[in-house]
């Protein structure tokens, strides 16, 4: 466990480990839940299919395309224990592939139209 106050900023980083060079990670999904086993039923969106839901997320500069650096402010969900755990989805591309998922950024969802 790593002990923060609330509103605390809080520093992740991820990093690839790999001979090749030529790889870039990506920050796909990060989702907060007050429970180890359950990212479906009480959730926090930080971050989704690439797109920021928390305000207090912000990227930092890596020197290494395989290096992912971000962070946003600690929470607490309301009526539940004081633990927030986390999990993250991280995607892996080839370097200038610029029509993989690592170059496109935030993906929304067109909505469907209802037919009245």
């Amino acid at each position: 466990p790593y002990y923060v106050d609330i509103n605390q900023n809080l520093f992740l980083q991820a990093y690839l480990h790999s001979s090749d060079s030529n790889l870039v990670l990506f920050v796909d999904t990060c989702v907060a839940s007050p429970t180890p086993n359950n990212f479906t039923t009480v959730t926090y969106d930080i971050i989704r299919n690439g797109c920021v839901r928390d305000s207090t997320y912000s990227t930092y500069y890596s020197p290494y395309s395989h290096m992912a650096r971000f962070k946003f402010n600690a929470f607490q969900f309301i009526q539940h224990s004081p633990l927030v755990y986390l999990q993250c989805e991280l995607v892996v591309c080839r370097a200038y592939d610029y029509s993989s998922r690592c170059y496109q950024g935030c993906i929304t969802r067109s909505k469907r139209e209802a037919s009245s």
